[in-house]
């Protein structure tokens, strides 16, 4: 049974509502960059690529300036499994020998990342994929993990190959790409001053890439729906003290520590503020940049 006329009106007024709220956002981000790392198992699911793609390209039609970063852990995973190639992992890193970082940028600078524009394009969106890489987009160096002997509190240097983080980021590639009304969609590989090829994270690169472009927003799209408090309440907003501070008292702990830190450092490093929030929830990007209480966790400067 359909909408009778008085329900249809009802909500036909409703969505008219939503986009009178939506329009001094639209305004406020025309022109505006904005950077987001599209990440987690939310990547895996097609339901939420698809979601995340139409948000983009309904970004760059109203005049804003997305730039995607994108990872694939699980990805690359998978693809090391059927190649019987072994991983492991320190802090979160996986250490990358050369069958690894070969498998790491095939499987990130290709399949992962020309889906990601061809799902763009099927939403509207003119998307180019490419990695950092290309031209010297993502300068790296060499990153060098810890580990402590069971214990024991003294740290060691551990040699993880081919494991970078930026060094530098050439952003003339990006505002290049987008004076053409293009949407640079990014693959986390660099290369160093020698032209080796250095795996990096995600967050790392979308964090630099962010600072770098001085972006109105970085918006971090994860598993989860923000930064907790101790009684698992989600935490609005957060200046840098703050979130330092929920750092050093424990509050944020685990694999949480590295993405408040990357937000912290793109703030510090030029861009305007950073969010962390949750990428599966449907149209994530659109709440948290055009309503008025958007989602997730914001953290800007003091």
């Amino acid at each position: 049974m359909g909408d009778t006329p008085s329900s249809l009106q009802s909500r036909l007024i409703e969505r008219t509502g939503m986009l009178v709220e939506a329009l001094p956002f639209m305004r406020r981000y025309s022109g505006q960059t904005i950077v987001v790392k599209f990440g987690g198992h939310a990547m895996g699911e097609p339901e939420y690529v698809a979601s995340f793609a139409a948000d983009i390209a309904l970004l760059d039609q109203v005049g804003a300036r997305p730039v995607v970063v994108h990872g694939g852990g699980p990805q690359i995973g998978e693809m090391l499994t059927k190649l019987e190639i072994k991983s492991n992992f320190v802090d979160g890193l996986r250490v990358t020998d050369e069958a690894t970082i070969s498998v790491v940028e095939m499987v990130l600078a290709g399949g992962i990342n020309k889906a990601l524009v061809a799902a763009i394009a099927g939403a509207g969106g003119r998307a180019v994929g490419i990695s950092g890489k290309d031209g010297g987009l993502i300068r790296a160096r060499k990153l060098l993990g810890k580990s402590r002997a069971e214990g024991s509190a003294i740290e060691q240097a551990v040699d993880l190959g081919f494991v970078g983080e930026p060094e530098q980021i050439n952003t003339d590639v990006l505002n290049a790409l987008n004076a053409g009304n293009l949407i640079p969609v990014v693959a986390p590989v660099g290369s160093d001053a020698a032209g080796e090829t250095y795996n990096i994270n995600a967050d790392t690169a979308a964090g630099a890439i962010a600072a770098a472009l001085g972006a109105t927003r970085m918006l971090m799209l994860t598993d989860v729906a923000g930064v907790l408090d101790r009684d698992g309440e989600l935490i609005s907003e957060l200046t840098v003290s703050q979130a330092e501070a929920l750092i050093r008292d424990g509050t944020v702990s685990g694999g949480m520590i590295p993405k408040v830190e990357t937000c912290i450092n793109a703030v510090l490093g030029g861009a305007e503020a950073a969010v962390i929030m949750d990428g599966r929830a449907p149209h994530a990007l659109l709440v948290e940049l055009f309503t008025e209480h958007g989602m997730g966790t914001f953290i800007n400067a003091d």
